[in-house]
Order: structure tokens, then sequence, then C-alpha cells
């Protein structure tokens, strides 16, 4: 069966990002590179790149967090886009509220954590690196 894994995009700040993904979930990155590790004849990565995430990798369960940070060359990425949110299942409403808590901590709550019209314990809300977030607990789906 196929895995969907999100990508997200920074403009400079993926570092910072990730490594407060990691104090939410844990575990470790299972990869990072930087522009300056890739081999690149002919592309020119200016030196205030060099050190930005290339790609960065963060299992979370059975999937992958991945992300990068846009070389300035490509423009801004849409730091308010709206068209997508990543959808986090906990197991618990325990591991609902911790993951909740943690992501939300100096972003934006559109919906607080609570019990749903639609049966689930549910969240929704922007993080502070402006990306949109929803938690969720399915007692039907454990």
């Amino acid at each position: 069966m196929a895995t969907i894994n999100p990508y997200i995009n920074f403009n400079g700040n993926a570092e910072e990002a990730f490594n407060f993904y990691r104090s939410v979930f844990g575990g470790e990155f299972t990869s990072i590179s930087r522009f300056k590790d890739l081999p690149s004849p002919g592309i020119h990565i200016s030196e205030n790149e060099a050190n930005k995430i290339m790609h960065i990798a963060l299992p979370i369960g059975p999937n992958l967090l991945m992300g990068n940070d846009v070389p300035e060359i490509m423009g801004r990425t849409n730091e308010n886009e709206n068209r997508s949110k990543i959808s986090v299942s906990a197991d618990s409403k325990e591991e609902a509220d911790r993951i909740f808590n943690g992501l939300s901590a100096g972003g934006n709550v559109e919906m607080p954590i609570g019990d749903s019209p639609w049966g689930t314990y549910f969240a929704m809300f922007r993080d502070k690196y402006g990306i949109e977030w929803m938690v969720q607990f399915d007692e039907n789906n454990r």
C-alpha cells in the first residue's frame, strides 16, 4: 500500500522548525542535508545559503515528515498558505493533548482541542512557523 509523507517548505528556518517538531514528536532525523553538501557543478550556492537545509526527514510513526529551505533564487514560499493541513491521528486523548499543546505553542488556534460535532477529539491550528495542523483522536478507530 502507498504511504503519504508530508513535505513542507520554509524560508530559511527549516532546521529551527524541525528541531521544534522533534521536541514534540520525539525521534531522530533520518536524513539531513545542506545545500553545501550537494554536488552541484555549474550551480552556484551562495555563502548565505550553504548551511540551509536542502532536505530533512523526521520519522513520525510509520511515516516521515520532510522539508527543506527554499533557495532565495526561487523566491519566498507563502507562509500563510491555507490550502492544506497536516493531519495527525493520535492513539489517545492524552497523546492528542500533548501534540496539540506542543505544536500550537506560539501559534494561532482555529479550533481548540475538544470533542467535535462529528464524534472525534479534535483541534485545528497554525503553528508558529505558519504550518497548518489538525490533531485528532477517534475512539472508534483504535
